[in-house]
């Protein structure tokens, strides 16, 4: 029966499936029930409505652009696609947290938790973001509700209700990411919606998850207690799992993304030319699949591409930051459960600012952006001087110093994380800087600061893109090779410098007469009071962005041991309520040799 209907899907479908469709009409025909799937990718926080540059307009691929985004907005598109379709589902497809939005970042994503409940979200995959605190912080926080610390200062903050945090109101999926020891998976991995036909028979849809596998070793989900399975595999096993249970219609919901060629200029339901890892795994995974729903990208396209078995089924992306919502129409056979492919359309909508907003999820963002200005505003410490990213002639700075002591103290807090020294990249040689702000003693512009007042807000600016510090081995050898890529030769011949800050227990000195590659000599760097030693193996605190070699210190590369440390936002402002006051260091870590 399934390579029947199957066959009927080729000769209905033949060449006209290419590129997005529209929706079907929400009558079925006798024997078969319509089901609409609604899906929103990589929201990451946005609560309110993002600026042009954070993806607040989107091309129409009409050489035009239009204004989408925000919660509120996006709820009121929702409600009307929804309307007269009884059998509707909405989920999401990865990252739905672990955003950067202030409001939401400093009050541990719970804000965003609370809006997709809101939204009536009923399911998510796990994208990387969603390992940005731990598997734990995952399952039990965001899921589960528990708290942690003291409430409504480091959890379980009061909601826009005036109730206390309770978690999410769906729940979070991935089959291939494992723990190392056990092999189970951090989440379920799938799950079965059951639709009711006009005749009364429940029809089951599966809903397979996979996560992008390199989320285990990204800078800001890098978790070394999990390992991540080949995509492909894992969903060949549970889509037979699926079937020996009845489900017939199966759809994969993989946090792995792809792109229009260019997707600057392609409007939501491009399919030209379209490229990357997620059309290279629907090579691979089973023709059973009867739809694919994707993210991590950040990028939109509508496409219907051939299966395995030569028939087409959609592929789907929905951009991010709430700017769109995919719609795929599935025709369900209430005989059999299998999906009539013919029958099947996509379409992504923009989520265009030309409808009233949601008023009950506006009311939520308000609430949330109150709290967030708020908590902006709260005195964290004293200082007693300026610390400012100017560089000395040796490259050191005061603000880096202090943000290299702060993660060498995260790191010593404890047993398992402790570190012989900390290194943070003050000006890296490639990619983002950690190193981000100034914290001047004199008052700012907000209401609320004073001289040598430091703002939760202004340390939350100053310092971290919300990477974990990570603790690794690296043999002092190693350790001096990295500190020699603080001068990199480009391709013009030039020397670019990106110096390293380090904690307050090393110091060295190098020779910028020297060739690259052989300016610091192992004996002029001093750890603890004791020259390195090229044979011993030091433990070295620096942010996973570093570790991993994505702002150009690959002298990292084969680091061993690695232990996750608290994350650089949440840690520092704990390293300021810890020490109350901070003055700026000597710049006398650093020294440049006379010239020979």
């Amino acid at each position: 029966m399934r390579n029947f209907l199957r066959r009927i899907g080729v000769i209905a479908a033949g060449t006209a499936l290419l590129g997005g469709a529209l929706s079907v009409s929400p009558a079925a025909a006798d024997g078969t029930v319509d089901v609409q799937l609604l899906s929103i990718t990589d929201f990451h926080g946005y609560l309110q409505p993002p600026t042009a540059g954070q993806g607040g307009s989107i091309p129409t691929g009409r050489g035009t652009s239009v204004t989408v985004g925000g919660a509120a907005y996006l709820a009121t598109h929702l409600e009307q696609l929804r309307a007269g379709r009884p059998r509707s589902v909405t989920f999401a497809t990865g990252d739905s947290f672990a955003g950067w939005p202030f409001e939401v970042d400093a009050f541990q994503d719970e804000p965003t938790i609370e809006v997709l409940n809101k939204l009536g979200v009923r399911f998510s995959a796990m994208g990387n973001h969603e390992l940005d605190v731990s598997p734990e912080f995952l399952v039990q926080h965001m899921e589960d509700g528990r708290c942690f610390g003291t409430v409504d200062v480091d959890s379980c903050f009061t909601d826009s209700t005036g109730r206390r945090f309770h978690g999410a109101d769906f729940d979070f999926q991935s089959a291939n990411i494992v723990h190392e020891g056990s092999g189970r998976t951090v989440v379920d991995p799938y799950r079965v919606e059951w639709f009711r036909s006009p005749g009364g028979r429940r029809v089951p849809v599966g809903f397979i998850t996979t996560t992008v596998e390199g989320s285990v070793t990204n800078s800001t989900s890098f978790q070394p207690r999990l390992r991540a399975l080949d995509q492909a595999r894992t969903i060949e096993r549970y889509t037979g799992e699926l079937k020996r249970r009845g489900v017939e219609a199966i759809v994969l919901n993989v946090h792995e993304g792809g792109s229009p060629t260019d997707p600057t200029t392609a409007g939501p339901n491009a399919c030209d030319s379209v490229f990357g890892p997620v059309f290279e795994l629907a090579k691979k995974v089973p023709a059973e699949i009867d739809a694919i729903v994707t993210g991590d990208w950040h990028w939109r396209f509508n496409c219907m591409v051939p299966d395995p078995e030569g028939v087409p089924r959609p592929i789907v992306e929905a951009g991010n930051h709430g700017a769109v919502i995919s719609e795929i129409n599935l025709s369900l056979d209430t005989a059999t459960g299998e999906v009539l492919r013919d029958r099947t359309r996509s379409v992504n909508h923009a989520v265009t600012r030309d409808v009233a907003p949601d008023p009950e999820v506006q009311r939520i963002v308000d609430h949330w952006a109150r709290r967030g200005a708020e908590r902006f505003a709260e005195p964290l410490a004293e200082q007693t001087g300026s610390f400012t990213r100017t560089p000395n002639a040796a490259g050191e700075s005061t603000a880096a110093d202090l943000y290299a002591d702060a993660q060498y103290w995260n790191a010593n807090r404890t047993r398992e994380g402790r570190a012989d020294l900390a290194l943070i990249s003050a000006r890296p040689a490639k990619g983002s800087n950690a190193v981000r702000g100034d914290l001047p003693f004199d008052r700012g512009g907000h209401p609320a600061d004073a001289d040598g007042r430091i703002l939760f807000g202004e340390a939350w600016n100053a310092y971290g893109y919300g990477n974990p510090v990570l603790t690794v081995g690296v043999k002092g050898r190693q350790l001096d090779a990295i500190l020699e890529q603080q001068w990199q030769t480009q391709a013009d011949g030039t020397v670019k410098s990106a110096p390293l800050a380090v904690s307050r227990n090393v110091s060295y000195s190098y020779n910028p007469a020297r060739p690259v590659g052989d300016r610091v000599s192992p004996r002029d760097v001093v750890i603890n009071g004791r020259p390195l030693d090229p044979a011993r193996t030091y433990r070295v605190a620096a942010l996973a962005y570093t570790v991993i070699g994505a702002d150009g210190y690959g002298a990292f590369a084969g680091y061993t041991a690695p232990v996750r440390n608290g994350p650089d936002h949440e840690s520092f402002v704990a390293y300021l309520k810890s020490r109350g006051t901070i003055s700026p260091a000597p710049l006398d870590r650093v020294r440049v040799r006379a010239r020979s």
